[in-house]
């Protein structure tokens, strides 16, 4: 969510069916074209690694160029995308973060006759009665719906949630399309397997889409935080249709701390961050799984307060053990191990052959914060892990692997999670943190039974 510009006169966008139709489509002609011009030059004598680098640049450009365009499925899709984006150059992936972000705090508030009927539809008529103030004018905007601060009937703060009219219908429409651009995808990152992916992804979104099932996640994670001295999870005091009203929560906004915190300040919110999202599959069974800062507070006690449940995976006891054995493994020094336990999960695909020294020196970093007692997590550490991920060669051994569909939302959290504590520069035990709330990752010795899977 990010507050909506006071001034913020823009124009509207695309919305109507066909113009987001044609533009999804130009992207396979675009590709076609493209690969033609490449063959051409093979032809001519240009060296094939140079001519397959410039088309995977000039497909990635106009991919997230045309998703940076379109509101809805295509742009929710493109800030979800996340392991494509670190797949691409900084000249490309950075023009297109900027677009996404542009257009997410610029987007067009509804007209307060239109939040009125959507309100009608969700509470009732009445529903002027559930309040003793509404104001008209959303605090907060995001790509499928706004927020409106108000007092409920009795006296307590709340955020209403509207979501935007035809939004889910525009959402559908946007991944239907994009689930037929497998080719396209796979010239990225030959390793992955797409579509299982998108359909993964799609079944998430429309999920986020039902705000019933927003207010039943949030009520379990609130019900599992109940009291805690660390996390205060909002409650949800209403929901019907597309209309949630939750509990209004004041606090400093963790991007505030990012700018303007103290070194323990942001020791403390980075300590809070990475224990809620660990702890949370292992409490609930699920993960929240959008760490963006704009969810998440520093109350005036010193607790971490959690906003937008909206996108949540389900992550059953079972496959939290598999998840936490496989970053145990993959703290390991025996490659062959960590290969053998990559290829069990399917992020080495049958057939695809990896280069084990190429394997164990992009892990090696990435298992740092994991392996010593304390991590300093800051922006160069980001930056040479982006160099490594950025890296467009065939030769990359990133462009082998792929990401199982069960892993899409935990791949999501972790790299964009891992992100936000760049940004906070902080020292914290992320490795203590993993063995208390992470389910395998200790060793079997440790005699731990607590973390079997539920009946």
């Amino acid at each position: 969510m990010t507050s909506i510009p006071d001034n913020g006169r823009v124009s509207d966008l695309p919305r109507r069916a066909v113009t987001r139709s044609a533009k999804l489509a130009s992207l396979p002609l675009g590709f076609a074209g493209r690969a033609a011009l490449g063959v051409g030059k093979r032809t001519l004598g240009k060296p094939a690694e140079m001519v397959a680098l410039e088309i995977q640049q000039r497909t990635a450009e106009q991919l997230f160029k045309v998703l940076g365009e379109l509101k809805g499925g295509a742009m929710k899709l493109g800030q979800m995308l996340s392991i494509f984006e670190a797949a691409l150059p900084p000249e490309i992936a950075g023009p297109y973060r900027a677009t996404l972000t542009k257009l997410q705090e610029a987007a067009p508030p509804l007209p307060a006759s239109t939040v009125h009927k959507v309100l009608a539809e969700g509470l009732g008529e009445d529903w002027r009665e559930q309040f003793q103030s509404f104001d008209d004018t959303p605090a907060a905007a995001a790509s499928i719906g706004q927020v409106h601060r108000a007092v409920w009937k009795d006296g307590r703060k709340v955020a209403v949630k509207i979501q935007y009219p035809g939004a889910g219908k525009a959402l559908i429409s946007d991944f239907n399309q994009l689930a037929r651009l497998g080719k396209l995808f796979a010239v990225l990152m030959p390793g992955l397997e797409i579509k299982p992916m998108l359909a993964e992804l799609k079944e998430r979104v429309i999920e986020e889409l039902d705000y019933t099932i927003e207010a039943e996640s949030q009520n379990a994670f609130a019900k599992a935080y109940a009291d805690d001295p660390d996390f205060y999870i909002p409650e949800v005091v209403a929901q019907a249709g597309n209309v949630l009203v939750t509990e209004w929560i004041d606090g400093t906004p963790l991007s505030k701390i990012i700018s303007d915190g103290t070194q323990e300040e942001r020791n403390h919110a980075a300590l809070l961050y990475c224990r809620f999202l660990l702890s949370g599959p292992k409490r609930t069974d699920m993960l929240h799984g959008d760490p963006h800062p704009g969810n998440f507070r520093i109350l005036p006690d010193g607790r971490l307060g959690v906003l937008d449940f909206g996108a949540v995976d389900r992550i059953p006891g079972g496959f939290q053990r598999r998840l936490g054995l496989l970053l145990r493994i993959g703290t390991m020094a025996e490659i062959d191990e960590i290969m053998q336990a990559l290829r069990e999960e399917d992020f080495i695909r049958e057939g695809v052959e990896v280069d084990p020294k190429a394997l164990e020196a992009f892990l090696a970093p990435i298992t740092e914060p994991f392996i010593n007692e304390t991590f300093r997590f800051n922006r160069e550490w980001l930056r040479m892990m982006a160099a490594k991920v950025t890296d467009l060669r065939p030769s990359n051994v990133v462009r082998q692997l792929n990401l199982p569909p069960e892993y899409v939302i935990i791949h999501r959290v972790l790299s964009a999670g891992t992100g936000v504590l760049c940004q906070l520069e902080c020292e914290i035990p992320a490795r203590a943190e993993c063995l208390k709330w992470v389910p395998g990752f200790a060793d079997e010795e440790d005699g731990d039974t607590d973390d079997e899977p539920a009946a």
